[in-house]
């Protein structure tokens, strides 16, 4: 029997955040998000409207049953920025007050042991970081949920035990907190390529910190509490003292180790975490187009194109689950990746439009998502079927194969075989994006409702998405004819990548012989005109500048020269025609 909805309401001021947790909270299936505020007042106003509409509805057994709040999730920031509302901590209590069976789950951006004791002094039934792990997360409402009062196999460092009643416990606490956080920064520096003496001199710091947690637990025990074991635990450590990491880069050949410092490695199984988390956190960055290549995702309003990859993600993930489920072998996943990419497409425009959804079109209702995956064979030749190392990546994250980078194999959790899954992982789901919205414009551009709905300001007039349009066909024939033989030929592939100030161009090598040997026709024309510039150019350079060295010396040294002497002489011929005619002025007035 499946477990029922936990019906989730959301309080946070940040809407970008607020709308990726809720997308993909909606996306599993044990969560409901039923309501969200961005204000104390709302929230409260909501939670008093959907409480009481439940009761009614509860009690009127004829009236179909509306959904009650199970739980609320509350940004602990909430309302710091104006001292007129009530900051999150105050919210809390007063949900308590007015809501005393409902649990509240409060989510702090730091993980502070006082804040965790004053948002439990307030009522709040759990706590946990804002960038949690989504996985992490939804653990942590379950565990919620269930009121378990212990919450350390759920959240993203240890919990340490909740301090009794007395300043020694407090103390305690809060030591190990300052001690493991010291501690989890040296770790993040160690991921960081450092000189080996550095590396000695960090292992030299854990050490201490190691011998100062052991003196707290020894000295400050806690009466009838578990001694802490921190996650990162003493194996790290001991690999940063005795030197005995191995290196993040191998050979091709996966031989021979190539130089001895390297970071501490990332855990197996949070490979395919850390990416995603990774490019969900890159997902609240601004989305505009910085690159100078136009992209079908231009169009839409920001919000919009967010809500897009955030379901382009979400969807992503899900599908990796079914990919792992099936237990594939990894030689199969060159020949799934294809039918990964289009199940990506369909199912993601299905999401994003809706199963049912019919917009009026000449004044017939259709069905648009069916009319939309009509384009397959379009859509999949221009853009899906153009995407790299699609299965390169799932072989990453499903398997934690190591990548080639640059000409040298790293492994799975080496920060760099880690960053290009992120990009792979980038570029994926913005050209899925664009995919999506392809056929949309090839059909429905003009559907004054879509227009209204999904469209910038900007972008609204038929001569505005006309010229849009040509945009986007004049780059696919560019790219067909210029831009992708010179890719090939180059031995790289451009993607799109996402930055701090927008969508930007990134580029990275990879082999393309066997592209390139493919070539036919006008893309091959142009493999050979770049060949012929590059064997010309340079010859027709050095000749331009012989023969602009022996035009300068020409007219420098020859008719310069010459021009000096003729100029000379016709100057002393002046002068000593000038000189005779005074002498004789100066004889005539002798005589």
């Amino acid at each position: 029997m499946a477990e029922p909805l936990l019906n989730l309401f959301l309080i946070d001021e940040d809407p970008v955040f607020r709308l990726g947790l809720r997308i993909w909270l909606d996306q599993r299936p044990e969560f409901q998000v039923v309501g969200e505020a961005s204000t104390t007042e709302a929230a409260l106003q909501q939670l008093s409207t959907l409480q009481t509409m439940a009761a009614d509805t509860a009690a009127d057994a004829g009236a179909l049953p509306s959904a009650s709040v199970d739980m609320v999730i509350l940004d602990l920031g909430l309302g710091q920025g104006d001292p007129e509302k009530l900051p999150g901590l105050e919210l809390c209590a007063a949900i308590k007050r007015q809501f005393p069976t409902l649990p509240v789950l409060v989510l702090s951006a730091q993980d502070e042991a006082i804040l965790r004791a004053a948002a439990q002094h307030m009522g709040a039934d759990g706590f946990g970081q804002r960038g949690l792990p989504v996985r992490e997360l939804a653990r942590l409402i379950q565990h919620v949920a269930a009121r378990q009062d212990n919450l350390s196999d759920v959240t993203q460092d240890v919990s340490l035990p909740e301090p009794t009643e007395g300043p020694i416990a407090f103390l305690h606490m809060s030591s190990l907190r300052q001690i493991e956080a010291a501690m989890q920064g040296i770790e993040e520096q160690a991921n960081q390529r450092l000189p080996y003496w550095y590396r000695l001199v960090l292992a030299g710091k854990y050490r201490e910190l190691r011998a100062a947690r052991w003196l707290i637990q020894r000295v400050l025990p806690l009466p009838e509490a578990p001694s802490v074991s921190v996650s990162s635990g003493s194996s790290s450590v001991t690999n940063i003292a005795n030197s005995q990491l191995t290196s993040n880069r191998v050979t091709p050949a996966g031989g021979a180790i190539a130089h001895a410092a390297s970071p501490l490695p990332v855990v197996i199984d949070d490979v395919r975490t850390r990416v995603c988390e990774a490019v969900f956190r890159k997902l609240q960055f601004p989305l505009d187009n910085r690159s100078d290549i136009p992209l079908e995702i231009d169009i839409l309003r920001s919000d919009k194109s967010r809500e897009l990859l955030y379901t382009t993600l979400s969807t992503f993930e899900s599908l990796l689950d079914d990919l792992q489920q099936a237990q594939i072998p990894p030689g199969q996943l060159a020949t799934r990746a294809p039918d990964f990419v289009l199940d990506l497409w369909k199912t993601v425009t299905l999401d994003f439009f809706g199963r049912y959804y019919t917009p009026p079109i000449d004044g017939l209702e259709q069905p648009m998502v069916a009319m939309l995956q009509q384009d397959r064979a379009i859509v999949e030749a221009a853009i899906l079927s153009r995407i790299p190392e699609v299965s390169t990546l799932l072989d990453h994250l499903l398997f934690q194969a190591s990548l080639d980078i640059d000409g040298s194999a790293y492994v799975a959790t080496t920060p760099e075989a880690l960053r290009r899954s992120q990009f792979l992982l980038e570029h994926l789901l913005i050209q899925v994006a664009c995919a999506v919205m392809q056929p949309v414009l090839n059909r429905f551009s003009e559907v004054e409702i879509l227009k209204r709905t999904l469209y910038q300001r900007r972008i609204l007039s038929t001569r505005d998405i006309t010229r849009f349009r040509n945009d986007l066909s004049w780059r696919y024939r560019w790219d067909t004819l210029v831009h992708e033989p010179k890719a090939i030929f180059e031995s790289h592939y451009r993607l799109f990548a996402l930055t701090p100030q927008g969508i930007q161009i990134h580029t990275i090598y990879a082999p393309r012989q066997t592209e390139l040997a493919a070539l036919t026709g006008t893309q091959y024309m142009m493999t050979l005109a770049l060949e012929a510039r590059d064997a010309i150019a340079p010859r027709l350079r050095s000749a331009l500048s012989f023969a602009g060295s022996g035009v300068v010396f020409v007219l420098t040294e020859v008719v310069g020269r010459g021009i000096g002497l003729v100029g000379r002489g016709i100057f002393k011929g002046i002068g000593s025609a000038w000189q005779d005619n005074r002498l004789r002025q100066r004889q005539r007035e002798d005589l």
